[in-house]
């Protein structure tokens, strides 16, 4: 890592090349397919976590800090915030490497909510494991938020 380079936050969940098929009208990757990396990529670390089916609840605090380029190496990073009983939050972070190079380039960020989904297709317990409660303390927050069964 470059002299104040920031470390990405989690595990590098997905790797993807951007491409110019997936530009907008001014030649810069299109925001929506930036968007739809980092959602596979929160829920390939859901999936995992919740073993099993999860679906995208909510995408909250998206924030665009820099244009993906054709060519450039997207890495989106993810990182479990908080479990639920039937919710998994995952923060992801996505920079790149244009042209190969490095340092890596922060791009954006956003928070992602999945819950797991049973076989009945209907949100089911997420699996308990020994450091849930410090990923919630970590973040503040130690109890499912209001709203039934999505969260």
């Amino acid at each position: 890592m470059g002299q104040g380079e920031e470390e990405p936050r989690g595990e590098l969940a997905i790797r993807a090349l951007a491409m110019p098929a997936d530009t907008n009208p001014a030649g810069d990757i299109f925001g929506g397919w930036v968007l739809s990396q980092m959602d596979i990529a929160g829920g390939v670390i859901a999936r995992a976590r919740a073993g099993g089916r999860v679906a995208t609840v909510a995408i909250d605090g998206m924030v665009f800090h820099q244009p993906v380029y054709v060519g450039d190496v997207v890495c989106c990073h993810a990182d479990i915030e908080r479990v639920g009983n039937t919710s998994i939050r995952v923060y992801v972070t996505v920079y790149v490497q244009r042209n190969g190079e490095l340092p890596r380039v922060k791009v954006t960020e956003g928070a992602f909510t999945y819950v797991a989904i049973g076989e009945d297709r209907r949100p089911t317990q997420v699996p308990k494991q020994a450091n849930d409660q410090q990923e919630n303390v970590k973040q503040g927050q130690v109890d499912d938020p209001p709203g039934g069964n999505v969260g």
